[in-house]
């Protein structure tokens, strides 16, 4: 069974779950300020999980002012949700996951414009990374430039095989500006990444997969959103562990990566320690103790 929506046919895995202020469909709600053609929020799993769809047909999905503008409010949104355990960010653009910067767009803008715009989408990206919930990113087309910067600040990839990505300003005799030096660095190493940014080298699904930058490579499906089911797939199995436990988890992660061995597992015990006091931990015994799912409230 499925629904086709805005020329893609979608499985009927997003339930009619949370209220908003518009429906588009059966399943799919997005917000005010969100333009449904560009940019729009959906829930899933009694709304523990967020979708966030990129539908910038004419511009495969470029990142413009607007975008951006969107993008940050709603990660402004989801921050403050105390019911989200994950978010996937995902495109409905067929064979496309994002473009990058909007260079029609960029090539109108003056000089001490382009600064802060920059330091604008870098900081929205950040955003992404510093989320306190676990997000996921479904590449089901190609992701260059901005496009991969943004699913480098998410903490799983996943790649349809046949997608396509790579950091590609060099060849705009400028550097990646959205934090993919750094980011790119991290997941891969610096020789890999030094060599993917000297060369603007673009790969597919599987050979990122084989350098691990992305977590996994998947067969592209006849609906061209194979990188989109697994990404629900992995959330569905976040989706029941404890909210307090995956935010400390992910903090303890984030955090000791940028320091010493000794100094990161002084910080795993602070953040372990604020497991302790909780009423999820005494659910989660009770519940083993019961043989039953634990229920996870987040405090």
């Amino acid at each position: 069974m499925s629904t086709r929506i805005w020329g893609h046919v979608f499985r009927n895995v997003l339930k009619p779950q949370r209220k908003c202020q518009r429906f588009i469909a059966p399943g799919f709600c997005t917000k005010a300020s969100g333009s449904p053609d560009e940019f729009s929020v959906q829930y899933l799993e009694e709304g523990a999980v967020a979708v966030f769809s990129l539908n910038r047909q004419s511009a495969r999905n470029a990142i413009s002012k607007s975008l951006m503008t969107k993008l940050r409010d709603a990660l402004q949104t989801v921050k403050f949700d105390s019911n989200l355990r994950a978010l996937i960010i995902r495109s409905l653009v067929p064979g496309t996951f994002c473009a990058g910067a909007d260079l029609k767009e960029r090539a109108t803008m003056k000089p001490e414009e382009v600064g802060p715009f920059v330091t604008s989408l870098r900081g929205s990206l950040s955003d992404i990374a510093n989320l306190p919930i676990p997000t996921i990113v479904a590449l089901d087309g190609t992701a260059v430039g901005g496009g991969l910067e943004m699913a480098l600040a998410c903490d799983i990839r996943v790649a349809a095989d046949t997608a396509k990505m790579g950091l590609v300003e060099t060849k705009l005799a400028i550097i990646p500006g959205g934090g993919g030096t750094q980011r790119l660095t991290r997941v891969v190493g610096p020789s890999i990444a030094k060599e993917m940014i000297f060369t603007a080298r673009i790969i597919d699904g599987v050979q990122a997969r084989e350098i691990g930058l992305v977590n996994h490579s998947v067969p592209q499906n006849d609906d061209g959103d194979a990188a989109f089911q697994r990404s629900i797939e992995l959330a569905r199995e976040i989706a029941p562990q404890g909210p307090i436990a995956l935010k400390m988890a992910k903090l303890a992660i984030n955090q000791g990566n940028e320091v010493d061995l000794e100094s990161a597992l002084k910080f795993e015990e602070m953040c372990y320690a604020q497991t302790i006091p909780t009423k999820d931990r005494m659910e989660g015994l009770m519940a083993f103790k019961e043989k039953r799912p634990p229920k996870y409230k987040g405090h």
